[in-house]
């Protein structure tokens, strides 16, 4: 999708001052790759958005390397990550040429496609870039059962010469959630604001477990229970598996 100019700027500020440790969150998933499959000497991040996990994945593992589909997102990245491979592309169709010890989707990216073939494709391109005996980690939005309808929520942040504000109105058309968000700044330039229509698919847990079996990963599970940061569970969980 398009964002607005002021998003990929203001969205790590957000994300942060809600209490998101993006270190904490990527030492947490290389604990769980670990745990199945040894210690990753290479990660991909599959919709890196601004580096910021990728920063905390750049500590622990010393090649890594992004990809998103937003270009404005990739420069905030970029400013932060020299000298780390990003690239523009979507998840359903990269091709980088190479393997990876661990592959990562976070954010819950995975579920904006609009699809069951559209969900295999995207597993079935960060699959092929999973090193046989490596991992791939995504993470799904709420499964039908689980999501709440019009479920609201609002963010404030108050820093010196600028307030920002973030609200946003949950609904569900089909199998898809709309969220309805809008954004407001107040600085010294003036106020502004925008709306945004996030978009995601409530696949069901089996449909995630058959793309990664299509995609040649034998050993696949949900971890229900991961919590990260600020004490968040990942929501519904952390589909993980190992290519064999």
């Amino acid at each position: 999708m398009e964002y607005a100019p002021d998003h990929a700027e203001l969205y790590d500020l957000l994300m942060r001052t809600r209490g998101k440790d993006y270190r904490g969150e990527a030492k947490t998933l290389v604990e769980l790759a670990t745990a199945r499959a040894g210690r990753p000497g290479s990660l991909l991040d599959v919709g890196c958005g601004t580096g910021a996990h990728l920063a905390g994945f750049a500590e622990l593992v010393p090649d890594v390397a992004g990809v998103d589909v937003a270009e404005g997102m990739l420069a905030v990245a970029a400013e932060q990550l020299p000298g780390v491979p990003l690239h523009l592309g979507s998840m359903r169709e990269f091709d980088l040429g190479r393997t990876f010890d661990l592959v990562v989707c976070l954010g819950n990216a995975v579920a904006c496609m609009p699809t069951v073939r559209d969900l295999r494709g995207a597993v079935a391109a960060m699959g092929a870039h999973v090193a046989p005996g490596g991992v791939l980690i995504a993470e799904p939005w709420w499964f039908p059962d689980g999501f709440l309808e019009g479920h609201v929520a609002g963010h404030l942040v108050e820093e010196e010469g600028r307030i920002v504000s973030r609200v946003s109105h949950a609904r569900r058309v089909g199998d898809v959630t709309h969220h309805e968000v809008h954004f407001t700044v107040a600085d010294a330039a003036g106020v502004r604001g925008w709306d945004e229509v996030l978009k995601f698919t409530l696949f069901e847990p089996e449909e995630y477990v058959e793309a990664f079996r299509a995609a040649g990963f034998v050993d696949v599970e949900l971890a229900p229970a991961l919590t990260l940061s600020g004490g968040r569970r990942v929501a519904p969980g952390l589909f993980v598996g190992v290519r064999r």
